[in-house]
């Protein structure tokens, strides 16, 4: 037996392929950490979506459709859009914009004054407060309405 082949054997070309392989894996692991971040971050810098608490009531009596804001961001009113919809038909029965700012605390009421559009008793009147910036919805609520209630196409709150 030759004892020089023994200890004579190629094994050093692993060290270094392997070492190669975990530089790659580190720097491409890296990578994909810092690139996720820097782009998860450059998202928040737009148009953010406002953290509010928001409360819709309605008095059939009166025909008074009254939003509070409990809890959350103060919102500019420029920001802010109503729809109303309801069950009979899927179209938009009524728009409308927030003419004062929301913030805790403040509330906004609408009386219609028009009998045109009317829900009728035992329909249910959906109403989203949409934050126009984000396109984002603040409430979404739908009310079952027991003797009918009247609205106008175009209400405004104030």
């Amino acid at each position: 037996m030759n004892t020089d082949s023994l200890f004579n054997t190629d094994d050093r070309a692993v060290s270094p392929v392997i070492g190669v392989i975990l530089m790659v894996a580190i720097t491409v692991i890296l990578a994909a950490v810092i690139g996720t971040f820097v782009l998860g971050l450059g998202d928040s810098l737009g148009d953010n979506q406002p953290t509010a608490q928001l409360s819709v009531d309605i008095d059939e009596s009166t025909n008074t459709t009254t939003i509070e804001h409990n809890g959350g961001d103060s919102i500019d009113s420029d920001s802010l859009r109503v729809v109303f919809t309801s069950d009979s038909s899927s179209t938009v029965r009524g728009e409308a914009t927030i003419g004062d700012r929301l913030s805790v605390g403040d509330s906004v009421a609408n009386q219609s004054t028009s009998d045109t559009n009317e829900i009728g008793s035992g329909e249910e009147v959906r109403i989203r407060v949409i934050h126009q910036p984000s396109d984002s919805i603040l409430l979404d609520r739908t009310i079952e309405i027991a003797d009918g209630f009247q609205y106008e196409t175009d209400p405004n709150f104030a």
